[in-house]
């Protein structure tokens, strides 16, 4: 079988992500990462959500801009998480300290209502519904989205976490691809 055929299909799938930056000029990577995206064959970018601030988890270190988009792809799901890691790096991401200052990080967070439990890949991303930084973006553009572990809608899980760090820099209210 050739790698083209196992690692994508014809069926568009709807995957969301979370993007954060704290790096460099965190908007323009944010943007440039998202029209990267775009232009990745067997993607298309369906939504993306405001910017926001948030309050750094780990070491000491800048607040990141995070956002998330709505993406339609033709990847499988660890196609998909390959294709994120390898932009991540195009924009100089480089992983020395968990959950340390980056240049960029693309989360896979869920793609379509499926689960998957593997060693590198978990979907749904197994902390998101802890995050603000990823529900506040989140419930912006898709708020009915089911999450498939708990069966609830991201408006009504965005509801259990502490949104107080999260604070809106740039609408994308206008954004239509």
């Amino acid at each position: 079988m050739s790698p083209k055929l196992w690692r994508s299909h014809s069926v568009s799938k709807r995957s969301a992500i979370a993007l954060g930056s704290n790096m460099g000029d965190p908007q323009k990577i944010l943007e440039a990462s998202l029209e990267t995206l775009a232009q990745t064959p067997g993607i298309i970018l369906e939504a993306k959500s405001s910017w926001y601030t948030t309050k750094a988890i780990g070491p000491p270190q800048p607040d990141y801009l995070n956002g998330c988009a709505i993406l339609k792809v033709q990847l499988f799901p660890q196609a998909l998480l390959e294709t994120l890691l390898t932009i991540e790096q195009k924009f100089g991401r480089v992983r020395q300290e968990r959950w340390g200052p980056r240049t960029l990080d693309l989360d896979l967070l869920l793609y379509d209502d499926i689960i998957v439990d593997q060693p590198n890949l978990q979907i749904p991303h197994p902390r998101m519904s802890e995050r603000a930084f990823v529900l506040v973006p989140l419930a912006e553009i898709a708020p009915d989205w089911i999450e498939p572990v708990s069966q609830r809608v991201i408006q009504d899980l965005l509801q259990d976490v502490d949104t107080c760090d999260v604070h809106l820099v740039k609408s994308n209210k206008n954004y239509h691809p």
